[in-house]
């Protein structure tokens, strides 16, 4: 997004968080309801574009977006989405991409309410990561002629009762409704912005065994001092990296053979 959108997003932003402080606010139905907004949107095309019209008031909007979806959504789903037609984007699909985007953090909100946020995140990693080295599955999940509900029901088979409710509801709507995004694409971006709930990044580790307590604390703490933030870390054991781990952070690549190489760089750095 740029210019006019980046700063609608931002105001949306704050006004989901303000309305997560309210415990009495079901986030979870809030995810789901904004979900399904997203999803008329993206569909009603010349909708959209009335609704992002600049020349239309912004209170114009507003109440027409409240008369659209009176009856059909939450008041609290209702004020917000009204409240992000007011403001200005600069693209019609920025506002969809938007609230998609405040539907699955509603969804991240609702796992971190009941303490389970790193659980998602983890699972959320692990089925990137079976998807990638099983082409059966990813070819059905991405299949053009299949069915949402015929996807829908495989993953429910797949994750149901084995992974969180949270974690099985994001990657549905990811499969079902992706958006032009591949589903690579897609995951990693739910992985990045269930990090951002915590003001974290994220980081694939890749080591030849798997690493103890005491190794993915010591390579976290000088990960986030390297950083300058907390840094959450995705594990997965490949046999290719000889000895050591392999660190990578959104494009950069960090090698190295323990985590002590990791301290010492921080330490330079702080000197």
């Amino acid at each position: 997004m740029s210019g006019a959108s980046r700063e609608a997003l931002a105001s949306a932003r704050e006004s989901l968080d303000a309305l997560a402080d309210n415990t009495s606010v079901d986030a979870a139905k809030l995810a789901g309801e904004l979900a399904a907004v997203t999803a008329l949107l993206d569909r009603e095309v010349s909708l959209r574009r009335v609704l992002t019209d600049p020349a239309q008031s912004g209170e114009a909007k507003a109440e027409l977006a409240r008369r659209l979806l009176g009856g059909q959504v939450g008041g609290e789903t209702a004020d917000l989405v009204a409240g992000m037609v007011r403001s200005r984007w600069s693209r019609s699909r920025d506002l969809v991409d938007a609230i998609e985007e405040l539907a699955d953090s509603a969804d991240f909100i609702a796992a971190q309410r009941t303490d389970v946020l790193d659980d998602v995140e983890d699972e959320l990693f692990r089925f990137g990561r079976i998807v990638t080295s099983t082409t059966e599955l990813r070819s059905a999940l991405t299949d053009k002629v299949a069915s949402r509900s015929a996807k829908a029901e495989l993953l429910h088979s797949l994750l149901g009762g084995r992974a969180n409710p949270v974690t099985e509801r994001l990657v549905i709507r990811l499969v079902t409704h992706p958006r032009g995004r591949s589903l690579e694409a897609g995951l990693t971006a739910l992985s990045k912005l269930a990090a951002d709930r915590r003001d974290r990044m994220v980081a694939e580790v890749r080591s030849a065994v798997p690493l103890n307590d005491r190794q993915k604390q010591r390579l976290g703490e000088a990960l986030a001092k390297l950083y300058g933030r907390r840094v959450h870390l995705n594990l997965d054991v490949d046999p290719e990296v000889l000895g050591g781990v392999q660190v990578r952070i959104g494009d950069e690549v960090i090698n190295g053979t323990i985590a002590d190489r990791l301290a010492e760089a921080s330490r330079r750095m702080a000197g």
